[in-house]
């Protein structure tokens, strides 16, 4: 059975990025680094849970662009020209206004039976809800995919309640059939 991927996410970065992908059965993580790639596959049936939260290195981007054009700024228009030094302020400005338009930045945590990984689901905590909402509806589709049978269940007898006797054994020992009974096989 060929799975076919659809694309759902892709967070940048300098060295690369994650691009994420969803299929019938499982959720994957391409994470590129450099030149080489890294794969992660998460399987539907065994998400437990994936968080994302609002980072707060947003506030340090927007601060830092703050700061930095708005002083060079004010050094260009007092000592150089003061067109450079109105530009560099715009620039500043816009770059704070862009970064609060678009909102925070943010983590995410996928956790699964077993494993749990850091990786960037989404670039910002307002996409989030609609990156989680395709993954929650493949995650519920594929959880009613186990649910129903494969096989329709046939007998010839109506099933009954089956009736065991316990014997006695002497005391001090024990019988298997008792040792099994105790471990509820």
């Amino acid at each position: 059975m060929k799975a076919t991927f659809r694309k759902i996410s892709r967070v940048g970065s300098l060295t690369g990025g994650t691009k994420w992908y969803l299929s019938e059965d499982c959720l994957l993580a391409a994470k590129r680094v450099m030149y080489s790639v890294e794969y992660r596959r998460f399987y539907l049936r065994d998400l437990e849970s994936i968080v994302v939260w609002p980072n707060r290195l947003w506030l340090w981007r927007m601060a830092l662009a703050a700061v930095l054009f708005g002083a060079l700024g004010v050094v260009f228009w007092k000592w150089v020209d003061s067109t450079t030094g109105a530009i560099l302020g715009g620039v500043g400005l816009a770059w704070v206004a862009a970064e609060l338009a678009l909102g925070p930045t943010a983590g995410a945590r996928v956790c699964t039976r077993g494993a749990m990984a850091d990786l960037a689901l989404v670039a910002r905590t307002p996409r989030a809800p609609k990156v989680l909402a395709k993954i929650d509806a493949a995650v519920r589709a594929a959880h009613r995919g186990a649910q129903q049978p494969t096989a329709p269940l046939t007998s010839a007898q109506p099933a009954e309640p089956s009736v065991q006797t316990k014997f006695e054994a002497p005391s001090g020992t024990i019988s298997v059939a008792d040792a099994t009974e105790t471990d509820g096989s």
